[in-house]
């Protein structure tokens, strides 16, 4: 039988695959929709996914509803970022951008810390270190001039600052998070965020005109909230509860790589040998991470 350290890491191995896909097609419709309209549609059609399946296994259990103040602060954590997110994409390249994504686990491992006090090993340090050189080495696109006069894409910083509440999401899952289901607390939080995220960008969703959308427009918006939004909702909150903040983070040091193969299939190329090296300096981190998987002291 699969042990729980086990289901979490194989949790998160599809989060990054699933997560990666929406860099590349969110690139592709940034420009065509706001980001605040996009994002209430995704999260309406993710919780009235997880809502059909949570209400067909019972429904939500009056305890699940007690402090739901827990799903608001989670949810508003996740429609900010997912809206920085498409904001950062109207400029900057996908590849770039997941690379900006790698830098959460280090993000996450200092929030753990002050909220949970889950300690971070040496080698676990020394990973994230090299996680995050290999982030900036690919958002600098190698040049050690731009990285010098730290020359940042206005794209990428807006994504870094949306990434830093999805880095606080993390712990604060184990935090807040009292013994409900995978199901019915992702179902609140997506709630939750639905309704953030609407009362946040009303304006934008009056204007949208709808109907006229382009197909690619509409078919990103299904991913980002099935693939990219439902599944890892749950499989990210499912993940929180068995791994320490920075190993449930550690996965998205594969999302670069996951972009460029999504980009190959889109026919984009890929970028220089030298930013792939960055890409690779993020796979070696989450291998040193795997390799800690027995020495980590989680202490809540």
């Amino acid at each position: 039988m699969m042990t729980r350290p086990a289901q979490g890491h194989l949790a998160m191995l599809a989060f990054s695959a699933l997560v990666a896909g929406s860099f590349s097609l969110g690139s592709l419709v940034a420009n065509e929709i706001a980001p605040a309209a996009l994002n209430t549609m995704r999260f309406f059609i993710a919780g009235a996914a997880l809502g059909a399946v949570v209400f067909a296994t019972g429904g939500i259990p009056r305890k699940a509803l007690r402090a739901p103040w827990r799903y608001l602060v989670l949810g508003g954590l996740f429609a900010f970022y997912f809206v920085m997110m498409f904001e950062g994409l109207k400029t900057a390249n996908p590849v770039s951008t997941s690379a900006v994504f790698t830098l959460n686990p280090l993000m996450s491992a200092i929030f753990g810390w002050l909220i949970l006090r889950q300690v971070t090993t040496p080698r676990m340090a020394l990973a994230l270190a090299i996680g995050a050189a290999g982030a900036l080495w690919v958002v600098f696109r190698a040049d050690l001039d731009r990285l010098l006069a730290f020359e940042v894409g206005q794209g990428e910083l807006i994504f870094f600052v949306g990434s830093i509440a999805h880095a606080l999401y993390t712990p604060m899952v184990r935090l807040l998070n009292r013994g409900e289901s995978a199901f019915v607390f992702s179902f609140c939080t997506v709630a939750a965020g639905f309704l953030m995220v609407s009362i946040w960008g009303w304006r934008d969703i009056l204007v949208t005109d709808w109907l006229a959308l382009p197909w690619l427009v509409w078919f990103t918006i299904l991913y980002v909230a099935i693939a990219a939004s439902a599944l890892t909702f749950l499989l990210l909150q499912f993940a929180a509860l068995r791994l320490p903040s920075a190993k449930v983070l550690a996965y998205t040091y594969l999302t670069p790589s996951w972009v460029l193969l999504w980009e190959l299939g889109l026919g984009h190329g890929i970028p220089p040998a030298l930013v792939i090296c960055g890409v690779g300096l993020t796979i070696m981190a989450l291998v040193l991470l795997l390799k800690d998987e027995e020495r980590v002291p989680l202490r809540v």
